[in-house]
């Protein structure tokens, strides 16, 4: 289970960069391990586009627990969310543009595409600092108010948080929030007044277009992605 975790870890880290979530080597994917208090976590120094199941690190959802050696800094962040959120069980930050924007116009998200439909009603943004998260207070400040059925964070000046069932959720709905937030930006650039779905039409999309099949399907659409670009991450399949 840990080497199959870690595989998709790493795939989830090269679908964010094929989507545009690359900042250097800065941003996280982690994935809780089933029925235990830790998780795996891309390492501190590769990059999305970079990570391989041997740059995943594994370390404890206790905060006092040593790091491992290699564990990112923004660490904290992670290991709050975990100990708040048990129906969570992955995350991924970055800075991906479009979001990192949305997070700082202090705009409502609306569902003017499917992926505005996903998040519409189920985001915050986080004011108290736009520093990189060091610290488990700042962490659990992030996890206050992500909430207890939050599906995504913006950290003003900052990226965004967004969190999943499992690693394949977070990774698909990372990329779902920069591609609603994109086009929300878009569309307001435009001057104009612009439509979006109604109530009944947003519980749909939301339980059909985005149902566990549908998501299973997206996941593996961007693995199949990623080893195009990457014919080497095709082995991490196999196990």
């Amino acid at each position: 289970m840990t080497r199959r975790l870690a595989n998709q870890v790493a795939l989830g880290g090269r679908m964010l960069s094929l989507d545009g979530h690359d900042d250097f080597n800065q941003g996280q994917i982690s994935a809780r391990m089933p029925g235990s208090n830790t998780f795996l976590i891309k390492n501190a120094l590769c990059g999305f586009d970079e990570v391989s199941p041997e740059e995943i690190v594994t370390a404890a959802v206790d905060h006092e627990q040593r790091a491992p050696r290699m564990a990112p800094p923004e660490l904290p962040l992670h290991q709050a969310i975990y100990r708040a959120r048990p129906d969570v069980n992955g995350i991924v930050h970055s800075h991906a543009p479009h979001t990192l924007l949305f997070g700082a116009l202090d705009l409502e998200l609306r569902p003017l595409s499917h992926e505005g439909s996903y998040f519409v009603d189920t985001t915050s943004v986080f004011t108290t600092t736009s520093n990189t998260v060091l610290d488990i207070a700042t962490g659990d400040q992030i996890a206050k108010e992500l909430g207890d059925a939050g599906r995504a964070v913006f950290l003003r000046n900052h990226g965004g948080v967004i969190v999943g069932k499992s690693v394949r959720h977070a990774a698909v709905f990372a990329q779902v929030l920069e591609r609603a937030c994109r086009l929300q930006l878009a569309a307001l650039s435009t001057g104009r007044q612009f439509h979006y779905s109604s109530p009944q039409d947003v519980r749909l999309k939301q339980d059909f277009i985005y149902a566990d099949l549908s998501v299973r399907s997206y996941w593996d659409y961007a693995v199949r992605r990623a080893v195009r670009r990457w014919p080497e991450a095709g082995q991490w399949l196999a196990t």
